[in-house]
């Protein structure tokens, strides 16, 4: 299919002479950088009078001696090279007050070091001195230099001596390429909003390189889309984005998804419903398949201005060109839409269209692209977390089916805002009606209420997790015990195990038991922490280093000295002089019982579990004994002792002997 005429079909042909602007556009003299009103909305100060600009020619000398000329461009090149601005500055206003020129290297190092300050002054100075160089001697300014003082004009956010700038170069005939300025002119205006000024200087542009056949002047299809867009988003003009079509089409520029989109957007917002269809039929004649910028620019045009049935009719369109699997809409148009919906009270309408859009959608459609999704989401990210659950509600009230889509993001929000108890109650609303959450949603959830320290809501969607057959357990089961145990709930972490003990997705091992023993003994319920313990044993789990040593710490704050040797009696029956079953009897283990015993003046077992050390080649600190005997037992006679227990004063005396006391 040929370009014009698609284009011809569009009724895009009027005007084919771009406007010209040269006759409006003005050179700006070299003192006009001293008036603020180009950068800003200050009050303009008035232009010298020609009487008072004939007066000061007739002050001066008519022209420089060359002995002059070379100190002043001396002087300008020192003052560039060390930073002195003013001093620049004066040398440069000298030369020119007489109609002189510095070199073209010095002049557009002035330029580049006025425009690298970036501040208002200097820049300008910088604009002041482009724009006179350009009406008096134009190739003395490189293409480089303007490029420069665009940049900085973009940075500071001046737009107005920036269009100045380019309207300047027009009226001189100075034709620096539009590839080398363009895009830089495309987003200042974006930035600033100036698309009416960005629309002129594209016409202008646009009959230079069409009726001077430059095409180095030539815009190309980025400038094309800004002017289309200045066109339909700011003048809102069909009759001037007609002038852009049809100057595109003079210029042998195709269209694409973005020309189309800003179009779309223009005839949705005047209600043209037939050129609507044209554009969707040129579109495939382009060969552009994706339109989902196109359909999300429609939207927002039917939403502008409260058409909200055609906007309802272009989201399920869009839904059917994606054969159900989803609609290519972009979050701002989502908000957009239920924006409009909500202003106009249209709740109602808002669960008729996520139903309709079910109708549509396939199995294949991934939850986070439905179009309940979109919406939902939206009206979340909106903060209107109540009125997406008036949605939800008005589904159900009409008789639709909710999908997964509708629920995620009023699930997520609930989280976020630690409204556990109502993202439970909705959990079992959705597994009711038949759907069933993915591990990744269960485990925020359950997060979620931990740190809100909703531990029954917690418990409930676990439950929940596991009748419904989720494989991966894993992240939601730690989440729930790292939980408890930085909440201190020692009870809720033995009863949580033995409710999934037995089931083959969750891996308990020695370390949960531990955690459970560690904080009971943490918590001084030194009972509980030994039911835990008999209870892990009875069930085959095999304790480890790190359980005694709970225990021992458990028993030794307590004073519970006897049970630290009840302990030992169990270990040493694992240990063997050869290897270690059951436990690794390492130094920490050594000196828990150690210490615990000594303080408890159990020196039989003291000495036994010395001899265990050596055997095992395990080190020990004999001093650090000697310290907690001469702390609990200083007054303890041997003589005494003897005539009670012959066994324990052996004890003693081996004990004694062994840290060096009776040396």
């Amino acid at each position: 299919m040929r370009r014009v005429p698609l284009l011809l079909r569009l009724q895009l042909q009027l005007h084919r002479h771009c406007r010209s602007s040269s006759s409006s556009t003005e050179t700006l003299p070299l003192y006009s950088f001293l008036q603020p009103s180009i950068f800003g909305n200050r009050k303009q100060q008035s232009n010298p009078t020609s009487g008072d600009l004939r007066s000061a020619r007739q002050q001066r000398p008519k022209a420089l001696s060359s002995e002059l000329k070379s100190t002043l461009e001396t002087t300008l090149h020192k003052a560039i090279l060390t930073g002195d601005t003013d001093a620049a500055w004066k040398s440069f206003k000298t030369l020119t007050s007489y109609s002189d020129f510095p070199s073209k290297s010095l002049t557009n190092a002035l330029i580049t070091h006025l425009s690298s300050l970036t501040d208002t002054h200097n820049l300008k100075r910088a604009f002041a001195s482009t724009v006179y160089l350009i009406e008096k001697h134009p190739d003395l300014v490189d293409f480089g230099s303007v490029i420069t003082l665009l940049t900085s004009m973009k940075s500071v956010d001046a737009p107005v001596p920036a269009f100045a700038l380019i309207k300047s170069m027009f009226k001189n005939r100075f034709f620096v390429p539009y590839g080398l300025w363009g895009n830089l002119l495309v987003e200042i205006s974006r930035k600033s909003g100036h698309f009416v000024s960005f629309l002129r200087v594209f016409e202008e542009v646009c009959r230079i390189a069409l009726y001077e056949k430059l095409e180095c002047m030539k815009p190309d299809l980025i400038a094309c889309n800004a002017a289309l867009e200045g066109c339909s988003r700011y003048l809102e003009s069909v009759t001037d984005a007609d002038k852009v079509v049809e100057t595109m089409s003079l210029l042998g520029i195709r269209p694409d998804e973005s020309s189309f989109a800003s179009l779309g957007y223009l005839y949705a917002l005047k209600g043209l419903e037939e050129k609507i269809s044209e554009l969707e039929n040129l579109m495939v004649g382009f060969g552009l398949t994706d339109k989902g910028v196109f359909y999300s620019n429609l939207i927002s045009g039917h939403v502008k201005v409260g058409n909200l049935i055609s906007a309802t009719e272009t989201i399920l369109h869009c839904l059917k060109e994606g054969n159900g699997v989803g609609a290519s809409i972009g979050e701002e148009t989502y908000s957009e839409v239920v924006e409009g919906f909500l202003k106009n009270g249209s709740i109602k309408e808002l669960s008729s269209l996520i139903i309709e859009s079910q109708k549509l959608e396939t199995a294949a459609t991934a939850t986070d692209r439905s179009i309940g999704y979109g919406l939902i989401n939206a009206c979340v990210t909106l903060g209107q977390l109540d009125k997406a659950h008036s949605i939800l509600d008005g589904i159900i009230i009409l008789g639709g089916s909710v999908g997964l889509g509708v629920y995620v993001p009023i699930l997520k929000a609930y989280s976020k805002e630690h409204r556990t108890a109502e993202a439970t109650q909705l959990v079992m609303d959705i597994t009711n009606s038949g759907l069933h959450l993915d591990s990744g949603s269960y485990d925020i959830l359950i997060e979620a209420s931990m740190s809100s320290q909703d531990f029954q809501s917690a418990f409930a969607l676990f439950r929940n997790m596991r009748d419904t057959r989720v494989q991966d357990l894993k992240g939601s089961y730690l989440t729930m015990m790292t939980g408890l145990m930085e909440n201190q709930r020692p009870e809720l972490m033995a009863a949580f195990l033995d409710e999934v003990i037995e089931d083959p997705r969750i891996e308990v091992g020695t370390h949960d038991w531990n955690s459970i023993i560690h904080a009971f003994c943490k918590a001084g319920r030194l009972e509980d922490a030994r039911r835990t313990f008999r209870r892990m044993v009875f069930l085959h789990f095999e304790p480890n280093c790190q359980t005694y040593l709970s225990l021992i710490n458990g028993y030794v704050t307590a004073e519970k000295y006897f049970n630290v040797l009840m302990l030992w009696n169990e270990v040493k029956r694992q240990v063997s002089a050869e290897a270690c079953t059951g436990i690794k009897f390492d130094h920490n283990l050594v000196d828990a019982f150690l210490y615990a015993m000594v303080k408890g003046g159990f020196f039989d077992a003291v000495m036994q579990v010395v001899e265990k050390a050596q055997e095992t080649k395990v080190f020990v600190d004999k001093w650090r004994y000697k310290q907690a005997f001469m702390e609990t037992h200083k007054k303890l006679k041997v003589n005494k002792l003897r005539k009670r227990n012959v066994r324990k004063m052996e004890a003693l005396v081996a004990f004694k002997n062994w840290v060096g006391l009776n040396t």
